[in-house]
């Protein structure tokens, strides 16, 4: 249901807006002034904000500023006074999406909040689309404890403030960072992703902040860090938590000042929007000395924790299904069903790898499966199997390149091996670990499914 909030210092006129929008099945929220309306949006947010235009103290071209510089999307509408149309039409020239004479007829009004009630659901959807685009899926979030964190999302990310993300590792952190971005006024600009853990300390300085030609052994060009090629748009930098201290206070002074020092050359200025993410409790490191409590600070202007897969059932589901269908195109299945009984047995497993977890099981689960049916059976033969993918041996037994399990074990490790190549920046010593096998034997794998040209 669709949410208005009425401002006006008037009660009669206050209750008169709620019985009209009431009636015509819109929920209403109400204050009696510029200041509690402000407070009102800060705490719930609205999709379109109704407010009278003479009042006193804070009038409604200050609500007008407030409600643009929390979220732009949300429509603003004015009540105006017989004889203000000149203010109204310099309201609508500072963004005001529309405004009403006193009195005002009912029809009028409740076709003119339904119309920017459909604008600012068409906002949402482009946002959403643009996420889905970045993401290549969409976003499932059928549970409560998720959709209140998509709804925190939507309401920070027209604001340019740094945002944390916390939570367990595969929970869907950089997601939640694309979405912030899609939602952001920077939405046209690069969204930069930096995962601080996939990095050798000794290379992170020049990854984030670039480096002159010379400047260290094997330099032998110029190069833009990640700050600034994220310039005038987003940087996520994943794991931060793993950032040496030294890296830290670099961040620190960035965060401070606007200037990047690439290494071996001179200050420079650029304007990125940071969003952060990691597992670890960075309070308690900060405590312990681990990390840099005033970046810390910095960093922690707007947390979100994003919930594990255990304390949100509803989602998985739907997320099954999603993952079913994404896998069994992909390995050149039919239609494939689902047991009930594995859909309620997933929902009452722990899940300590999360989303991630329940993706890579369930693409695993498709890759051996004889039919087309997956079964709590099949899940529970599969608990004596190696979990890694990595470990899948496709020699023992060959039965040859065209036998259909083959196809489908290789087309499953070669989305793992892939993905988590990319995820690390294609460092291959960092894949290898996140995979629990050598190097060279990743290397082997990484020539074998094209994902690496023999040199």
């Amino acid at each position: 249901m669709a949410r208005v909030l009425v401002v006006d210092d008037e009660a009669s006129m206050r209750f008169t807006l709620e019985a009209v929008l009431g009636d015509a099945g819109i929920e209403v929220e109400s204050a009696d002034g510029g200041a509690s309306g402000i407070a009102a949006f800060e705490a719930h947010g609205a999709d379109v904000v109704l407010t009278d235009l003479a009042m006193p103290d804070v009038d409604g071209m200050k609500v007008l500023e407030a409600i643009r510089v929390q979220d732009p999307s949300v429509p603003v509408m004015m009540l105006t006074a017989h004889g203000s149309e000149r203010v109204a039409v310099a309201a609508m020239k500072a963004g005001a999406f529309d405004y009403l004479p006193k009195p005002f007829d009912p029809d009028e009004l409740i076709l003119s909040v339904t119309r920017a009630i459909e604008t600012r659901r068409l906002k949402l959807e482009n946002a959403r689309l643009r996420t889905q685009a970045a993401l290549g899926r969409p976003i499932i979030a059928e549970s409560p404890a998720l959709r209140r964190v998509l709804d925190l999302v939507a309401r920070v990310a027209p604001k340019d403030v740094t945002v944390l993300l916390t939570g367990e590792s595969g929970v869907g952190k950089d997601v939640l960072a694309a979405t912030l971005h899609a939602h952001s006024k920077r939405a046209d600009k690069p969204l930069v992703r930096f995962n601080a853990a996939a990095i050798p300390a000794e290379l992170a300085e020049s990854e984030l902040f670039g480096h002159t030609k010379g400047a260290f052994t094997g330099a032998h060009a110029a190069r833009n860090g990640y700050f600034q090629q994220a310039d005038k748009g987003t940087l996520f930098i994943d794991e931060i938590g793993e950032l040496p201290l030294g890296m830290q206070a670099k961040v620190l002074r960035t965060l401070q000042s606007g200037e990047v020092q690439p290494v071996g050359g001179r200050a420079e200025i650029v304007d990125v929007r940071l969003v952060v993410a990691t597992n670890r409790d960075l309070a308690a490191e900060a405590k312990a000395g681990r990390f840099r409590e005033d970046l810390y600070y910095r960093l922690n202007v707007v947390p979100i924790r994003v919930p594990p897969l255990r304390e949100r059932p509803e989602d998985i589901e739907p997320l099954v299904t999603a993952f079913v269908r994404t896998y069994a195109d992909r390995y050149g299945m039919g239609q494939v069903t689902i047991d009930q009984a594995l859909i309620e047995a997933f929902k009452a497993h722990n899940w300590p790898g999360n989303v991630r977890e329940l993706e890579n099981t369930v693409a695993r689960l498709l890759a051996l499966t004889a039919e087309d049916h997956l079964t709590l059976a099949l899940w529970r033969s599969l608990d004596a199997t190696p979990q890694s993918t990595s470990r899948i041996s496709l020699s023992d037994g060959d039965p040859g390149p065209s036998h259909p399990l083959r196809a489908r074990v290789e087309a499953f490790e070669r989305s793992i091996i892939a993905s988590e190549f990319e995820t690390a920046h294609k460092n291959q010593s960092e894949t290898a670990r996140r995979l629990g096998v050598s190097r060279p034997a990743l290397i082997e794998k990484l020539h074998k499914y094209g994902l690496l040209e023999r040199g």
